[in-house]
């Protein structure tokens, strides 16, 4: 479950990668284009411009490089010529990367034009909400501890955390051991230890937590049709702390 301090190197490589690719969709106009213009456009940067491999496309099935989940989307949006993302839409893109035989894997929701206060807030504390798991990853401390401060920081803004779909281990393959749950009690779950990696990818909805998966049997929806933001990181444990392996340039780790 641990890995040594090559792999993790390896590991940083694929997330700074994967953290260009970013900086390549944040340059995008999204108004008017449809999600599978966007999936076509980070495959072809992916494996023309960074000579690596879109690890989602092919895994379990899937036909594409990136998952593109709109409003009320929770996650796992498949990417569509007839899915239109306009002024005022929230969309997650869900992107992982393979180099050298290691996985990077994390997730941004864009602001589309001019949105909602609304759902320009719950966006902005899901991006909070993660940060508040990240920050609980230390040696010595445990699973609970990042699920407990993420959930803490969504219901005191009034929002509630999905429960079905939780964090990984990564690595040489997409999902491994351990599961990290976005929701738990301090002190409780699994021991943290230099050098695991995982991601922290905490799911938080408007409203009710309840979700339920389309007829595609990929796409998750709100029950309740309230918007759902999402983003996510990969870390890994060290001595002292956290490393994010998938920072992007205009990120700060906050103190």
């Amino acid at each position: 479950m641990t890995k040594r301090p090559e792999e993790i190197a390896l590991m940083a490589q694929a997330g700074q990668l994967l953290a260009d690719v970013f900086g390549y969709l944040d340059q995008m106009n999204l108004i008017g284009m449809s999600t599978l213009q966007v999936n076509d456009l980070i495959d072809g940067f992916i494996v023309n411009e960074l000579q690596a491999r879109p690890a989602s496309k092919g895994q379990y099935g899937y036909a594409y490089a990136l998952n593109a989940s709109r409003n009320r989307v929770v996650c796992h949006g498949v990417p569509s010529a007839t899915d239109i993302l306009h002024s005022g839409d929230i969309v997650n893109f869900d992107i992982t990367l393979e180099k050298n035989g290691y996985i990077a894997d994390s997730s941004k929701t864009y602001l589309v034009g001019e949105v909602s206060p609304l759902a320009k807030r719950l966006v902005q504390v899901t991006y909070e909400a993660m940060w508040k798991g990240i920050k609980a990853v230390r040696p010595g401390a445990r699973l609970g501890d990042v699920g407990h401060a993420i959930e803490r920081h969504a219901r005191r803004n009034g929002y509630s955390v999905v429960r079905e779909y939780c964090g990984h281990g990564i690595g040489r393959e997409m999902h491994e051991e351990p599961q990290v749950l976005h929701w738990g009690k301090p002190q409780t779950g699994l021991l943290l230890q230099e050098g695991m990696v995982f991601t922290i990818e905490p799911m938080i909805n408007q409203g009710r937590p309840s979700v339920r998966t389309d007829e595609d049997g990929w796409t998750v929806v709100t029950r309740d049709g309230r918007l759902s933001a999402q983003f996510e990181h990969t870390v890994a444990v060290t001595r002292n702390g956290v490393q994010v392996l998938t920072l992007r340039s205009e990120e700060r780790v906050p103190s």
